[in-house]
């Protein structure tokens, strides 16, 4: 499609005559199928963090966070301390309603209102987090709070470019890869190339669509194993909403 193109034949973006901006997040609590996101706390998360953290092998997981790993829990609860604090990062806490336990953080970031951008970050999921359905139920009701109810027209993901873990999420999630930004951030005494992902709000029905039939009971056997992929439910979404077009 041709751009349109002002007074002086220069082409131009797509209006957007009604837009007043989004909404900042808020500290309130998400509910879902699996899983609860809530602030963090210190007294309510500390001691579930810290051991679903500890849980893990060994310290592979915090490579590529400028934090961790915490030896003991006070060092821990000085770092939740620090974080719950803050308005941006904003962090959650995942409660696996199974459990009723913390079992991961994320964090809603670079909060842009005016513009309508906002980007998930401080992903810290422990292993008893990490391929399940909470992990995903997380990230729909992250999306849902930030497109349906808070109005932003982007959201972001951004990670180290060597984190491959990180990007195969972010692609399974729904996230279009843009580019890589060269020797953008100094972390842990190295350099990071930072890669960017995407979804924009234009994407966000077809990928409703698809979290919606993915988490449903139905898409799971008698063990727990899913039918249909995540991934191959967006793409058929996607490919749906193109013949539209």
């Amino acid at each position: 499609m041709e751009p349109r193109r002002n007074a002086f034949e220069q082409p131009i973006g797509a209006p957007l005559p009604d837009w007043s901006g989004a909404q900042p997040p808020a500290r309130t609590s998400l509910a879902g199928r699996y899983c609860r996101i809530e602030p963090v706390s210190v007294e309510a998360h500390a001691a579930d963090l810290f051991e679903a953290y500890n849980s893990a092998a060994d310290g592979r997981d915090w490579t590529y966070l400028a934090i961790g790993p915490f030896e003991s829990v006070d060092a821990y609860r000085e770092h939740l301390t620090r974080i719950a604090a803050l308005a941006d990062p904003l962090h959650y806490a995942v409660i696996d309603l199974a459990s009723g336990k913390a079992v991961g953080t994320l964090a809603l970031m670079r909060i842009d209102a005016a513009n309508g951008v906002i980007e998930v970050g401080h992903v810290t999921y422990s292993p008893r987090l990490k391929r399940t359905r909470v992990a995903t139920d997380a990230m729909f009701l992250l999306m849902k709070y930030v497109f349906d109810e808070l109005g932003y027209r982007r959201f972001e993901w951004k990670c180290d470019s060597l984190n491959e873990p990180s990007r195969a999420a972010a692609l399974r999630y729904g996230f279009t890869f843009e580019g890589i930004f060269r020797q953008a951030i100094v972390y842990r005494q190295r350099s990071r190339d930072t890669a960017w992902f995407s979804v924009i709000d234009s994407e966000w029905p077809a990928l409703r669509a698809s979290y919606t039939r993915w988490l449903d009971d139905a898409n799971f056997d008698a063990q727990g194993r899913q039918v249909q992929r995540l991934a191959d439910l967006i793409a058929q979404q996607r490919a749906a909403a193109n013949e539209a077009w």
